[in-house]
């Protein structure tokens, strides 16, 4: 019998103790942290990266032999080096032989167009006085066309002479030469580049073909240059599907007017296909993935409670929320963890 009693006594202080211990879990609040949802922005964009290249670049070849001479850059007062901004029109080397020069005879071609105008203009005058005839007046105009077309051939033969830059942009290579030295024709001389706009090949996956479209903005980044973003823009779309990699071809042209990138460059790209002003905007790190679906929680009177929301727009980092919250909610972001519905809360910075 006092076994019994024991028993019975011992039951009701372990029952007593655990309802204490469950009082006093209640009385603890979990701390958390907590943002107002307010309305925000969201841009949905794909990521990806490329090799920026220049819109213009060029290789400029010796069409005759000669002897070498490097021009001065009238900007610096001194022959041109490697990096030197060159103005187009620009001679930047010179190739001389007096011998080539002088069987362009330009002099006498240019004289030959002087004479052959002024007969023209006087053939002109007396055609329309009635002292030549219309015959007299053609043949005029015939000398006058071919001594133009001799006199222009003469100064494309005379402009060989001269590497001039096609473009405005810069040296980024220049072969050393000895100056004096004879060279061939077919020798590279110099390479240009324009860098101030680029363009930027990428590969796409197949899933992204219909949002993918000509004129979507993109944010162009480089891990040398992270205060700094550049714009750009879809120039390009290939419709075909390479069936290898699954993927297809996009082109991006962007302005890179202050040179802050190089050409060659690896960069990443962020093609922003969608954008959504005053909505509710969380972020990815706090949203729990349920059986039942994505949940948040949010506080309200001390405690916590669960919701369901529902996803509109999304990038890697942020969330539109459609469903599920309401603007001016206390949206738990930090100690969510080890919440569940209805638990006491503390709010702390």
């Amino acid at each position: 019998m006092k076994q019994i009693t024991i028993i019975v006594l011992i039951t009701i202080m372990l029952a007593s103790c655990d309802d204490e211990s469950k009082d006093l879990n209640r009385d603890i609040s979990v701390p958390v942290s907590v943002m107002e949802l307010i309305p925000g922005s969201l841009e949905e964009y794909i990521s990806t990266t490329g090799t920026v290249n220049p819109m213009k670049e060029v290789t400029l070849k010796s069409e005759i032999s000669g002897k070498y001479k490097l021009l001065k850059n009238p900007a610096a007062g001194k022959p041109f080096v490697l990096g030197d901004y060159v103005k187009a029109g620009t001679a930047i080397i010179q190739i001389e032989d007096d011998e080539y020069e002088n069987s362009v005879k330009i002099s006498s071609f240019e004289l030959q167009l002087e004479i052959s105008k002024q007969i023209f203009d006087k053939q002109q005058s007396l055609y329309e006085k009635g002292g030549v005839t219309l015959s007299e007046l053609k043949n005029s105009e015939i000398e006058y066309i071919n001594s133009t077309y001799a006199y222009e051939d003469a100064l494309i033969k005379l402009h060989k002479m001269k590497i001039a830059a096609p473009f405005s942009g810069i040296i980024v290579e220049l072969p050393y030469t000895t100056s004096r030295t004879k060279i061939d024709a077919g020798t590279t001389m110099v390479k240009l580049m324009d860098y101030s706009s680029l363009l930027m090949d990428l590969n796409l996956a197949v899933k992204n073909i219909d949002i993918v479209e000509v004129g979507q903005r993109v944010r162009i980044m480089n891990y040398t240059i992270p205060d700094d973003t550049l714009s750009g823009i879809i120039a390009q779309l290939s419709p075909a599907i390479d069936p290898q990699s699954r993927s297809f071809k996009a082109v991006v042209s962007v302005n890179n007017s202050e040179l802050l990138l190089r050409p060659g460059m690896f960069a990443k790209g962020e093609i922003i296909v969608a954008s959504k002003d005053s909505i509710i905007v969380i972020p990815k790190n706090i949203i729990l993935s349920k059986q039942r679906g994505h949940t948040v929680f949010v506080i309200d009177k001390g405690l916590a409670q669960e919701r369901i929301i529902t996803f509109g727009l999304e990038n890697p980092e942020y969330v539109e929320v459609v469903s599920g919250l309401d603007l001016k909610e206390k949206l738990v972001t930090k100690g969510f963890e080890t919440l569940r519905d209805r638990s006491k809360v503390k709010v702390v910075k």
